[in-house]
């Protein structure tokens, strides 16, 4: 049986397909949803004796290889910025004729493959990120209530726990007590990232501890379970 090949141009809910023979000539073309399982279906269904599968990086695209790879499909992730110089020089670029140029680099093999993490290692960057995330937003909402208290004429001056930035603001509102109710959603929102912060903590030491690579790093001085 001759080998085809296929390209996907993916979006958030439908997919092109394209699927061509080993001369470059079109064997067929379509839409399916988002999904590794109808993806694999219509390969299944309309790519027989499939020799690679081409997709580009992006925000689904580990989530695709990783179930297309587990349905038997001879998935590859190109990056994205490679596959885009191929086909820039193409006149049309709307998603159908994407996808061709996909199946095309498929057919030839014009490509360099990217490596796409498994999932307990996103797992571990998400823990990482969304760690981030709530430092950040944190520090931005305590420069906004230093910020605003400045503008009545109150400093926040320098508080390193949340029980000392309790006992200054008290000070403070004590000369400002109209400040209190207009100051305190802020206040609330702070002290609630802050528990955020702490539990999210939590699940990266634990998640640290139990890898033995990491716990060894961790015997180092100053080596903590996360750097941000």
């Amino acid at each position: 049986m001759e080998q085809v090949y296929a390209g996907l141009d993916i979006s958030d809910k439908t997919t092109h397909v394209c699927v061509v023979d080993a001369t470059g000539g079109i064997v067929w073309r379509g839409v399916c949803a988002t999904d590794p399982e109808a993806i694999a279906g219509t390969l299944g269904r309309h790519a027989r004796g499939l020799g690679r599968v081409v997709l580009e990086t992006g925000p689904l695209s580990a989530f695709l290889y990783h179930g297309l790879i587990e349905r038997g499909v001879p998935a590859i992730c190109v990056c994205a910025r490679h596959a885009k110089g191929v086909l820039s020089p193409r006149t049309n670029k709307r998603d159908p004729h994407d996808a061709e140029g996909l199946a095309q680099l498929a057919r030839t093999g014009w490509f360099k493959a990217v490596r796409i993490k498994q999932e307990a290692t996103h797992i571990d960057r998400a823990h990482l990120k969304i760690r981030e995330q709530l430092i950040t937003s944190r520090q931005a909402m305590a420069n906004q209530l230093r910020g605003l208290l400045k503008l009545f004429g109150l400093r926040l001056g320098t508080v390193t726990t949340p029980g000392k930035r309790r006992e200054r603001l008290e000070t403070l509102f004590a000369q400002k007590p109209e400040l209190r109710s207009v100051m305190q959603p802020l206040i609330d929102g702070i002290e609630a990232l802050e528990g955020q912060v702490k539990r999210s903590a939590r699940l990266l030491a634990a998640s640290a501890e139990a890898d033995p690579v990491a716990a060894r790093l961790m015997s180092v001085p100053g080596v903590g379970e996360a750097v941000i």
